[in-house]
């Protein structure tokens, strides 16, 4: 998922999404604990999609306070 795909999706659906690549995380790591990962990339990539949802959501925040800070 690119930054632009995340940045067009509606914050609610973008904290849900968030919910479910952090719940894809853990079992990931489980897997990878017990020698089931087919693809350890896949790991990295999901850590990635997480951190680019979570400062997509943090700019939005700080947008919002900004705007509420200066009317």
């Amino acid at each position: 998922m690119t930054i632009q795909e995340i940045r067009d999706k509606e914050t609610d659906h973008l904290r849900n999404e968030l919910t479910e690549r952090q719940k894809h995380l853990f079992d990931l790591r489980t897997q990878a604990v017990t020698e089931k990962l087919e693809d350890p990339s896949q790991l990295h990539k999901t850590r990635k999609e997480i951190a680019r949802m979570k400062t997509v959501l943090r700019q939005r925040e700080l947008e919002a306070a900004k705007a509420t800070g200066s009317n």
